[in-house]
């Protein structure tokens, strides 16, 4: 079977065409970073007709999740660049709904995130304040002054596994840097640190916007680098890199 290794902002992906029926330990395999091709996770793309595909992600533990921001953009620049799509716009079909794309000349894509909403209220995990978000997929968005990798190892494991969120969580620690600009990490369930999330960099400027004195649109800059996150009435777009970095064959 072939694939292609693609990452958005350093979020990294094996991309395989559909149908595939992987077991949970053979997405364990492929991810792993020095036995297998290694990335944060699987995408299964199928081609549902003109301007039209299908994704399906698995995070590296081998669990099913509901989106993958990143996953998208990639997806989207694929398609085009194979053909499967005449460009610049596409529509891709996920767990959460439709969700167009635009492959923009300079190589980034505009992708439609879903729309953000609070999902509860606010409550504290010790000395920090837990923000749930909902993008599709769930989220808790802690305000730091930095958002340093020791504190997300610390707090990523602890606020993913506490009693609220019973199906796991994506956990942002994030710094307002600016009215415009925010800085943040992010501890993915079943992954642990990832270099970027689009849910989770929306995830984050939606809390900023909500709870902050940030204004939209928000640049979001991640260990990864920058995505830019928009809001067009309810809806939350994203701005970013879709990178193809090598094909390869499974054994």
């Amino acid at each position: 079977m072939d694939f292609v290794k693609m990452e958005g902002l350093g979020n990294d992906f094996v991309v395989v065409e559909g149908p595939v029926d992987f077991s949970p330990a053979r997405i364990q395999q492929l991810c792993d970073r020095r036995f297998g091709v290694g990335a944060d996770g699987v995408l299964e793309v199928s081609v549902r007709g003109p301007d039209r595909i299908r994704m399906r992600y698995w995070n590296a533990d081998g669990g099913e999740a509901e989106i993958c921001g990143n996953g998208v953009r990639c997806l989207a620049r694929l398609a085009v660049s194979r053909g499967w799509a005449s460009g610049p716009w596409l529509v891709v079909e996920t767990a959460v709904g439709e969700l167009p794309a635009e492959v923009l000349s300079d190589g980034r894509v505009r992708a439609l995130v879903g729309t953000p909403q609070l999902a509860g209220s606010p409550f504290d995990v010790g000395a920090v304040t837990v923000h749930p978000v909902s993008v599709g997929n769930p989220h808790a968005v802690v305000f730091v002054d930095e958002p340093d990798a020791e504190s997300l190892e610390t707090l990523g494991p602890k606020i993913g596994s506490h009693e609220a969120f019973p199906d796991g969580v994506n956990v942002e620690i994030v710094a307002i840097a600016s009215s415009r600009e925010i800085r943040m990490r992010i501890w993915e369930r079943g992954v642990g640190e990832t270099m970027a999330s689009g849910t989770g960099a929306t995830a984050a400027a939606y809390a900023s916007v909500t709870y902050g004195e940030v204004k939209a649109p928000v640049a979001v800059v991640l260990p990864g680098g920058r995505l830019d996150v928009e809001f067009d009435d309810e809806n939350a777009w994203m701005v970013g890199p879709a990178t193809e970095v090598y094909r390869g064959t499974l054994p």
